[in-house]
């Protein structure tokens, strides 16, 4: 069975999508629709950009969820999933790829979750750490014991896992981690603590965006990343959806979840290899290849 899987933040780099944008008319069109519905040229950001604009929270998501669906909009017929999933931001992607969602529909989804996201970083100054070679539950079990928002984030594969909080929480967190052993803690590049209790004002904000949204049933199942197991239903969609903002991406989970129904091929779809790097690790046997247009 074969599984498309999307990615998350972290994906972007200067000139993403412009192959699409330059071989396919229908991917101009998609890119040129794209300016239109946020009010500024983000393909040109996309195509010439620095890194230091590409990282900017507002650009980043739309331009990953841009680059990753329009890619699957291009493969036709070729994207034909068994089952979808996508790493946090990348879950908005394999929505849409998977017909839950319209481009327009999603893409505004984004770009709210983008700002909603951006102005929680502004409230209160926070981050997130890396933490590599230490299993998850001793890492957990340390956050729990620091004193301060601090919680597990992103479960990426065995021995990876990335915490989120507070500040002075996530360093005294790496701090304790290293005494135990984390052959790395290291704190991350990023604007502020995703996936934490610190990002309840974006949940709110985007819990509206969602709720006035109408969602279609997909294609096939998504494995979302709060619950790591299949759902069609409309409603529980969007549930999950509204709360992976406050909830750790449950990545490792879901793919073996996915391995369990049946999945044999993981084809990753969007700017980046990231996703096929995580999962060879998850599960050494799996096939995982790079998504594209048939020529």
């Amino acid at each position: 069975m074969k599984a498309y899987v999307f990615p998350g933040q972290g994906a972007q780099f200067t000139g993403m999508g412009k192959d699409l944008y330059d071989t396919y008319p229908a991917a101009k069109e998609l890119f040129l629709k794209a300016d239109e519905i946020l009010g500024f040229e983000i393909s040109k950001i996309m195509f010439e950009g620095t890194a230091e604009e590409l990282k900017e929270t507002k650009v980043t998501q739309p331009a990953i969820f841009i680059h990753s669906v329009v890619l699957a909009k291009m493969m036709g017929d070729d994207f034909a999933p068994d089952m979808v999933a996508g790493h946090s931001l990348g879950e908005l992607s394999a929505l849409t790829a998977a017909g839950a969602l319209t481009f327009e529909d999603g893409l505004k989804i984004v770009s709210k979750r983008a700002l909603a996201m951006q102005a929680a970083c502004e409230h209160q100054a926070s981050t997130m750490a890396a933490i590599i070679g230490m299993a998850d539950e001793d890492v957990e079990k340390v956050c729990k014991d620091v004193e301060g928002v601090v919680v597990a984030a992103n479960y990426n594969c065995p021995g990876q896992l990335v915490i989120s909080g507070a500040i002075p929480a996530v360093e005294k967190a790496c701090e304790i981690l290293k005494e135990k052993g984390a052959k790395r803690a290291l704190i991350l590049p990023v604007g502020g603590a995703f996936h934490s209790p610190l990002m309840e004002p974006a949940r709110e904000e985007l819990a509206k965006a969602i709720e006035s949204t109408e969602f279609n049933k997909p294609m096939c199942p998504i494995y979302q990343n709060v619950t790591t197991f299949a759902v069609e239903n409309t409603d529980d969609i969007k549930t999950n959806l509204i709360y992976q903002l406050t909830a750790p991406v449950k990545w490792t989970q879901s793919i073996q979840e996915m391995i369990k129904d049946g999945a044999t091929e993981f084809i990753e779809v969007g700017p980046g290899k990231a996703l096929q790097g995580l999962i060879k690790k998850i599960d050494r046997s799996t096939t995982v290849i790079q998504g594209s247009v048939a020529e």
